[in-house]
């Protein structure tokens, strides 16, 4: 955890609910208009930082003065996350009010990125596959080392009882190389003839019997996402469990509820949107970090989708 350096701007310790009285009221709005520059400014600079450049965020400390911070600035990202566009922009603009909350509070964040942290480290999992990359190399060795003094000694062998038998062993089929070109007209009159010519094909009796067993049973009621269930599976995850590749933990996705309600919108969007084809697929194209990637899934996997 890292702790609270003991000079932490004044602004801070300002509670977020102050009297209405002329003094605390202007020193809430500084200290609101403070936190609102610190929160365009780190959001503008996470949109132009590659996913693997982006700092490796710390782990704070659960104190009233830090939930504070995080409470006030929720208000404050859901003009953000109101113009997202994609779930990569919502992530891009979490990260920005992540990395403006540690600012505030005076967390240190390393500025060198989290590709970099690990360049040096190779991964237990990593080692032991090249352990056992090198023990299956070294049998390999020992195997073909075996095989070829075996063959030596069955070849001497041979050559000492029948030399005729040895040389017949040893000669190779000659492959010929001569002969004509396959004619185009017939080659592709062959394969016309495999793929172009309607086939009717025997269906078995046994397939009408399954499609009368199943017309009898009743469709899955599509699964309904509401944002309670979102809030729930949230509220379950652990704090600081490593992060994704996003490099955002848990604990900053229970504290800006606003981005909780925000991805339930962008789930319903794309179950409203993307519909099964008429071979069981979903097809959908996701823009994120500038490339086009064609997705895949299959229809009961996207009524599970969490």
């Amino acid at each position: 955890m890292v702790e609270q350096p003991a000079n932490v701007d004044a602004a801070v310790n300002t509670p977020v609910v102050v009297d209405s009285n002329d003094d605390g009221t202007v020193a809430q709005e500084l200290e609101l208009e403070h936190m609102r520059s610190t929160l365009e400014e780190a959001i503008v600079e996470t949109r132009s930082t590659p996913l693997e450049n982006r700092p490796r965020l710390p782990r704070i400390a659960l104190s009233k003065r830090n939930r504070a911070v995080v409470r006030a600035l929720n208000p404050m990202l859901v003009t953000y996350l109101e113009a997202s566009r994609d779930l990569c922009e919502t992530d891009s603009n979490s990260f920005g009010a992540t990395l403006a909350v540690c600012r505030i509070i005076g967390a240190k964040v390393s500025t060198a990125g989290r590709s970099t942290g690990h360049s040096s480290a190779i991964p237990a999992w990593r080692r032991r596959i090249d352990d056992l990359k090198q023990r299956i190399a070294a049998w390999g060795k020992r195997i073909r080392r075996y095989t070829e003094r075996s063959t030596r000694f069955n070849q001497n062998r041979l050559f000492q009882r029948d030399q005729k038998r040895l040389y017949e062993s040893l000669e190779r089929p000659m492959v010929s190389g001569t002969g004509s070109a396959p004619n185009q007209a017939d080659t592709v009159a062959f394969w016309r003839g495999l793929w172009s010519e309607p086939v009717n094909h025997s269906e078995s009796p046994w397939t009408e019997v399954v499609a009368s067993q199943c017309a009898g049973i009743t469709p899955m009621d599509p699964v309904i996402i509401t944002p309670d269930d979102v809030a729930e599976a949230v509220r379950r995850a652990p704090n600081w469990k490593s992060p994704g590749l996003d490099g955002l933990h848990h604990y900053w996705l229970k504290g800006f509820m606003s981005r909780v309600y925000n991805l339930f919108d962008e789930i319903s969007y794309f179950q409203e949107t993307f519909k099964p084809a008429s071979n069981g697929f979903i097809v959908c194209h996701v823009d994120c970090l500038g490339e086009s990637f064609v997705k895949l899934a299959l229809d009961d996997a996207s009524k599970n989708f969490t």
